[in-house]
């Protein structure tokens, strides 16, 4: 690579690394350009505040965005054990007589799965699977609130659908994301998805994240809300330590299956 020499071009060719190999070190950029560590850091800083890397200890990552959306059937075939693994903890949150609402994806399917060990739960979801995954689990009194069908999930969505949910009073919000930025907060490609989850988090006492590692560092088109109305996140062992160190900070009750 021939050695830049300006700052502007320098951070041009960092950028083009950064989509060969995914990961960079402070000290290599040094070394490959001439300049010092303390420039490199300025330029990173400078990238990432333009959303463009993702700063971490001693170098760099590449920005992960998520701006496509995926079938439900798609997504059932990505990180499956890690799901079934967030499913089975996430209802040991859940208690005897409690209301929960959940959001169409993947993983709050697989809690769906596992709530046939309640006697008398109420469960408020969008999701035609979810609702089907539970129909005959006696103890689940299943509250669908209505909206528009959107395939690619199988869930309802829009106007109706929010206002329909905002007349009820929930103990615990489930909540499937597809992007989760510890700077940004949690996000989706779909605005009515996106909408609809908010409006979960404005009926619910407790606010719990359910998602596979992957989804940590990405942001979608359309930003949920920040890290600060979550409670809770349950998510495998593949985070990132980074992100695990910002959760921390941010007080934010981090499981790990």
């Amino acid at each position: 690579m021939k050695i830049p020499h300006n700052t502007l071009s320098r951070r041009s060719d960092i950028l083009k690394l950064l989509e060969k190999q995914d990961n960079i070190s402070v000290a290599a950029l040094s070394r490959l350009f001439g300049v010092s560590e303390v420039s490199i850091r300025n330029d990173l800083s400078h990238l990432e505040h333009k959303g463009l890397l993702i700063r971490t200890r001693g170098g760099a990552i590449k920005k992960q965005p998520v701006n496509f959306d995926l079938s439900l059937n798609q997504r059932l075939k990505k990180y499956f054990k890690e799901k079934q693994r967030i499913g089975r903890k996430a209802v040991e949150f859940i208690s005897e007589g409690d209301t929960i609402v959940m959001d169409s994806g993947s993983t709050t399917l697989q809690i769906a799965r596992n709530l046939d060990r309640f006697k008398q739960i109420k469960l408020i979801t969008n999701s035609l699977p979810i609702a089907d995954a539970v129909a005959d689990f006696e103890g689940v009194e299943v509250i669908i609130p209505g909206g528009v069908l959107r395939s690619e999930m199988r869930s309802l969505i829009g106007p109706m659908a929010e206002r329909n949910l905002l007349n009820y009073n929930c103990d615990i919000a489930f909540l499937a994301v597809d992007g989760i930025d510890c700077d940004i907060g949690i996000s989706t490609p779909v605005l009515y998805e996106a909408t609809f989850s908010r409006a979960m988090i404005e009926i619910s006492n407790k606010v719990i994240v359910v998602t596979d590692s992957s989804k940590f560092q990405k942001r979608s088109f359309v930003k949920i809300t920040s890290l600060d109305k979550i409670d809770i996140i349950i998510t495998d062992k593949g985070i990132p330590e980074q992100e695990k160190i910002k959760l921390e900070k941010m007080n934010i009750d981090l499981i790990l299956v």
